[in-house]
């Protein structure tokens, strides 16, 4: 198995479009959630999300902009970020070695709920042509791969919330393994349509709006946690062998050293301290390091009642009585939940890190859970933390667990 580099990364999210602006919003505590300002609020118990401040009419011509949806126009922007900081890693690459790994829960979701709405809202045939192109799920890997002309496999993942962890894993083993020589990977969601919105708050998993300050309504690990907050945007990895990046003198990021996955097979809601912890593990052996190597843990954090729980009972699982020693971050807290998007953006939050030395604050955490009682470094980020190893945790809807195994590059 080869080492992997990240060399380029790209971004869009809630706490902005750069790795700097991100890394430093992150840092500051500060959240991209807010209340939304649209006319469908008021049909909404909880009218807030994580909402990309995102100019689409600045970055695509008007005729490209028509065939994508939202959440292809983030991918592509972000694949482009990240290929273009990656200093070379397509110049001189044999396009049938260089693939696409994109995860995404709900694919061009808002096409799909416009074309319902003029199909039984507005009582029209009138359909947009490009529905389907835009609605498909496969439709944001599709536009890399065309936009870059790479010509290797070019594969979309579906697995909820775990969609891009398995993306960016699933890239990592290709690489790793010889089979190509450079990945564009990670994840994208735009999942803020009213009929999204409406269908997630049906199923009770969202959070209560915070009536003196909408910002703070997500909190992991905290007692008086209520629930997810929706969140959109993309994150997009280039990965590449390690030797190749540093023949170039590419600066390089971070590395991809591990990857493993389990399946509850129990419930399609309800997370399993088993199984999350059986991914864990997996992750560990992969990487072919021990528990103690672990300096920090992203976690998958959501703010609901069963996840938040199961997870801090996993990682006593995995990790025992060093578990108390582990700091871990809730990012959600600050830029939501990106569903399929959601690992994306936490292994490149988790990268950014470590490359910086900081260990990022669990927002919004003013009332510890005795039954979630781990070091989740509350409020306020950490500076100076030398954190060496990071997992990434990524739990999802269905069952099926993704756990990333990242090493920084200071």
């Amino acid at each position: 198995m080869r080492r992997v580099a990240v060399s380029g990364i790209g971004v869009v999210s809630p706490l902005g479009n750069s790795t700097a602006e991100v890394l430093a919003n992150a840092r500051a505590g500060r959240s991209g959630i807010r209340r939304l300002d649209i006319a469908f609020a008021k049909r909404l118990s909880a009218p807030i999300a994580g909402t990309a401040q995102f100019d689409e009419e600045a970055h695509f011509e008007a005729s490209k902009a028509r065939m994508l949806d939202r959440f292809s126009m983030f991918a592509l922007f972000a694949a482009n970020q990240a290929i273009e900081g990656s200093h070379g890693a397509l110049a001189d690459v044999d396009r049938s070695r260089a693939g696409v790994f994109v995860g995404t829960g709900m694919g061009g979701t808002l096409t799909m709920d416009s074309g319902y709405r003029t199909l039984y809202g507005d009582d029209s045939d009138r359909i947009k042509p490009f529905t389907i192109l835009m609605g498909m799920h496969s439709a944001a890997a599709a536009w890399i791969g065309i936009e870059h002309a790479l010509r290797g496999p070019n594969l979309t993942y579906s697995t909820a919330c775990s969609s891009s962890a398995v993306a960016i894993g699933e890239a990592w083993m290709r690489v790793a393994s010889g089979q190509l020589d450079v990945a564009i990977a990670g994840g994208a969601e735009a999942p803020l349509s009213p009929g999204s919105l409406k269908a997630w708050e049906a199923l009770h998993t969202v959070a209560t709006m915070d009536a003196d300050d909408p910002s703070a309504s997500c909190r992991p690990f905290s007692k008086n946690r209520s629930g997810m907050v929706l969140g959109e945007g993309a994150a997009m990895l280039v990965i590449e062998p390690w030797d190749r990046a540093t023949a170039r003198g590419a600066s390089i990021l971070g590395e991809v050293i591990g990857y493993g996955h389990s399946n509850d097979a129990a419930h399609i809601t309800r997370p399993s301290v088993e199984g999350q912890a059986a991914a864990m593990s997996s992750a560990l052996q992969s990487a072919r390091i021990d528990p103690s190597e672990v300096d920090a843990i992203n976690a998958h954090g959501t703010g609901t009642q069963a996840n938040d729980c199961t997870e801090t009972a996993a990682v006593k699982a995995v990790f025992g009585d060093r578990a108390h020693q582990i700091p871990i971050s809730a990012t959600k807290a600050m830029h939501g939940h990106l569903l399929g998007a959601a690992g994306a953006l936490e292994c490149m939050l988790s990268l950014l890190a470590m490359r910086h030395s900081v260990l990022l604050p669990t927002a919004h955490l003013q009332q510890p859970d005795p039954d979630c009682d781990l070091d989740y470094v509350p409020n306020q980020a950490r500076e100076g933390a030398a954190a060496r190893t990071m997992l990434s945790n990524s739990f999802a809807f269905g069952g099926t667990n993704a756990v990333l195994v990242l090493r920084g590059s200071s």
